[in-house]
This record gives structure tokens, sequence and C-alpha cells, in this order.
């Protein structure tokens, strides 16, 4: 039976990976401010290949520094741009500081960042676009890093981290550095002209991981045709994680237009809701979210903190959803 399975992969051209790999599913974790809630500030996500690369995507404000016991080992870390809400400028003393709707961030850490001090501990690749490389690699080296951590990936190119695939992809937002993030007189010069620092444009990944998922990661982003040409004709994604909080980014309808219309995915996971979507794990009616679910085609997804997700190659949630 087991050379039939072999000589069946080997006709199907899938001899390059390992059996085990095409059937083995990739677990996806929220980071978020409290446990198992979707609340205001969450963006964090780590997703674990099969074959045990770990990444983490937008720290931001809800993964409290390098020594968060729910990272383990880090890989690589996805920065989409250098807002303090993921690049991080403060995070919780403790899981559940504060409420859902107002996270008690009492933490600084700037200049020096939440992403950066946790790749500079984890020993992690920083993966990020635009001019941003050049602004991170001192600050890494700053941290006890080496600034090599930093993997610049610029649209249109692609990078392999351990078994995944890692392309970057158009986000329509700003990315401007506040000046906190900045050292001495240029911060002070920064901010009193009321200016930030250009570090080039914002930006999405899309992931595709070892055992044949394709994931899309927005970013903050509006409505842009990439998410057509590139994201669902090129990349062919499968999975969704998607900004719905309106106002910085696109909102439940837009959202929605972009899943049902141009993704097209298998299936989505909310992110950047920006409120308290959630109480007792449960999703809050009358919410940003709730009125995202109902709008879209397929499953939606709540990343719940602390709660691990499964999804296989073709985007379905097999298991924690």
């Amino acid at each position: 039976m087991q050379q039939l399975c072999r000589l069946a992969a080997l006709a199907l051209g899938l001899c390059a990976a390992p059996l085990s790999a095409l059937s083995a599913s990739v677990t996806v974790i929220p980071l978020g401010s409290h446990d198992g809630e979707f609340c205001r500030y969450d963006r964090a996500l780590i997703f674990e290949d099969p074959d045990g690369t770990r990444i983490l995507y937008d720290a931001g404000r809800t993964v409290r520094g390098p020594d968060d016991p729910r990272l383990g080992r880090i890989d690589a870390v996805l920065l989409s741009h250098v807002h303090g809400d993921h690049l991080g400028d403060v995070h919780q003393p403790e899981a559940n500081a504060g409420t859902c709707a107002e996270p008690d961030f009492s933490v600084k850490i700037t200049p020096v960042s939440n992403t950066v001090a946790i790749a500079a501990a984890k020993k992690a690749k920083l993966v990020v676009g635009g001019e941003m490389p050049a602004f991170f690699a001192p600050k890494l080296k700053a941290a006890g890093g080496d600034p090599k951590q930093v993997q610049p990936l610029r649209f249109g190119a692609m990078t392999k981290i351990g078994g995944v695939e890692i392309a970057s992809v158009p986000a329509v937002h700003s990315n401007g550095l506040d000046p906190k993030f900045i050292e001495h007189e240029h911060a002070q010069a920064l901010a009193a002209s009321g200016l930030t620092a250009y570090v080039g444009p914002p930006g999405g990944y899309v992931l595709r991981f070892s055992n044949g998922l394709v994931a899309y990661l927005s970013g903050d982003t509006g409505i842009t045709a990439e998410q057509d040409l590139v994201v669902r004709r090129h990349y062919r994604a499968q999975l969704a994680v998607l900004n719905i909080g309106g106002t910085f980014t696109t909102g439940p309808a837009e959202a929605a237009y972009v899943i049902n219309e141009l993704v097209k995915p298998a299936s989505v996971i909310a992110s950047h809701a920006n409120e308290e979507a959630t109480r007792n794990g449960k999703l809050l009616p009358g919410t940003k979210t709730a009125a995202f679910k109902q709008a879209v085609r397929v499953p939606v997804h709540v990343p719940l903190s602390g709660k691990p997700m499964q999804f296989d190659a073709e985007g379905k949630c097999v298991a924690g959803c």
C-alpha cells in the first residue's frame, strides 16, 4: 500500500514534498490582549508551518515583549508597516491587563519598538519592505541583534524561511514613522513640525506553506486592484487575514467586498476590528465584526487570543474554529 501511495504521488508530481506534509495543517495562533477574546488592538498572529517554521505577523501592542511565554521559538517576524499599533510602541505589563475595550498598555518600549526587541531576542529574521530595511538594521544592532537579520522584501519579490515562501504585495495605507521611534534632535524636529519620517510604502504578504496552503495577510489597506490581480489570480490565496475596522482601513462592508468579489478565498480571519468584538469568547451583536461576518459569503473566523486554529491546503479550518 505504501509503495502504491508513493507511485501515485510521483505520478501527480508531488514527490518534492513528504506525504505527511501534504496532509498536515497550518496552525494560526492569535496573540491578543485578553485570553479567549478578540479585542480592540488585537493584530498579532503566529503562523506555524507543518515543518515547524514559526512566523510572527505584526506583533503590535498585544505581544508582551520577547519574554511573552506565548511566543516560543520564532523564525521570522513580518511587519506590514510602522504605525505604533503594528510596530509596537507600548505593551501590556501582564496578561489581561485593562479591559478588552481599553487594554492597559503601560509598558513603554520606544524608541526600540516591540517588533525589534522580539526579533533581536529570538534571533529571528525581520521581514520588511520599502525603505524600512535601512532603518531597522541599526535598530536591531542596538538591541543586541545582528543587522543581517533584516530581510528586505519589496513588491514582486519572494523569499523563503524554513518551509514557508513569503511574497510582498501592495497595501493602500500610510506608513509614517512616529518621531517617538527616532533618536534625539531628529525626533524633536519632526515632532515640532507635526511630521513623521518616510520609510517607504506599507505592504501586505502572501505566505505559501509546505502543505500547499496560500494565505493573504492584508496589513492595513483599503480596496486595491491587486487583491484581484495579484492575490487571487497570481497567488491563488485560499485563506485571508483582513482588516475590517473602518476609518483607517476597509470597514466591514468594504472588507466584505474584498473577500466576496476580489480575493475570493475559502475562508477569512477577521483582523484590526478596533473594538471589543467578543465577550466570554462569543461574538457581540452590533459589532463591526458581526456585520462583516454577516456580509461575507465564506466562513469568517474570529481570532480568539490563545486559541489555535488549523487550516488545510484548501483554506478550510479543520480544528479550533
